[in-house]
């Protein structure tokens, strides 16, 4: 961990960024210590035209970006801060910020120390200067896990057993990014609440990250029913379709068929039925939690 001694800087506690397969779009992942400055950032980072969207998820700040060069025309209160080029190669991703006075300090200084950082270039800032960085990160791939059926009606719960392993794979090539919880479709042979778990990585070591999780899923889990499957790719919609099936009725293993292709089954339980059905759901926790048993 990178530290710093200015009291007038806050250095971010890690960036990441996740590139789509074909490098035109790019997801840029912050993880913020000060809430008060991540919402500023958010509000004011937002209109930069290379922007297609910015939301908060738990202690980061995410942004869908188009890659580009844009100038900048900032604005005090209005625009006074934003993102001004995406670069997107083979290994890398580079992003440029600019801000005037206090948002020059978080465009320059508070950015470019960062952990996840390769490299950087950031001016000098503070008081009414108008300063920004340059920095250069790792390209890495989402990867999506999704797990159920691991409890029995005396013990265990997935939601923080899946918590638990996504913590302890983490290292420099495999970050945890975020857990969800997916109500199902209430069916007659689950163990109570009939929840799934999807649990999002962003990562440069895929197949690792799956055989880790795996080891320690098929240690601790308590069923012989478990299900476990993996999803690497930046948007995983093409399993929403499915996904809606199973959260508003009972189906079975045969609509999983068309969709294998897309995924790397580990466990093959009955719980892969909902496992599967987690994966598109990630941080969209209002939808994820939705109970459509036609009882509201």
């Amino acid at each position: 961990m990178k530290h710093t001694h200015d009291p007038y800087s806050i250095i971010y506690p890690e960036i990441l960024a996740i590139a789509s397969d074909d490098g035109t779009a790019v997801e840029l992942i912050e993880r913020f210590d000060c809430i008060g400055g991540a919402m500023w950032v958010k509000r004011h980072y937002g209109q930069s035209p290379l922007v297609q969207q910015v939301r908060t998820v738990g202690q980061t700040t995410r942004y869908l970006l188009s890659p580009g060069t844009v100038d900048l025309e900032l604005i005090g209160s209005r625009f006074p801060a934003g993102i001004g080029r995406v670069a997107v190669s083979e290994d890398e991703i580079g992003i440029t910020y600019l801000g005037m006075g206090g948002g020059g300090v978080g465009a320059s200084i508070c950015r470019a120390n960062a952990n996840g950082v390769i490299r950087s270039e950031s001016d000098p800032c503070g008081g009414g200067k108008v300063a920004g960085s340059r920095i250069v990160l790792p390209r890495l791939q989402r990867l999506i896990i999704g797990v159920d059926d691991t409890d029995t009606p005396d013990a265990g719960a997935t939601w923080t057993l899946c918590h638990n392993i996504a913590r302890s794979i983490e290292d420099e090539k495999t970050r945890y990014l975020s857990h969800t919880i997916v109500q199902l479709y209430p069916v007659a042979f689950r163990t109570k609440n009939c929840v799934a778990v999807a649990c999002e990585f962003a990562t440069s070591d895929p197949a690792g990250c799956i055989d880790r999780f795996e080891g320690l899923l098929r240690e601790h889990t308590l069923s012989d029913e478990t299900g476990m499957a993996a999803y690497t790719g930046f948007d995983p919609s093409p399993l929403e379709e499915y996904a809606w099936m199973v959260k508003r009725g009972e189906i079975t293993r045969s609509e999983l068929d068309a969709l294998l292709p897309l995924l790397d089954i580990r466990l093959s339980g009955r719980g892969l039925i909902g496992a599967v059905a987690a994966i598109p759901f990630i941080t969209r926790f209002e939808e994820a939690l939705e109970l459509c048993d036609g009882s509201n």
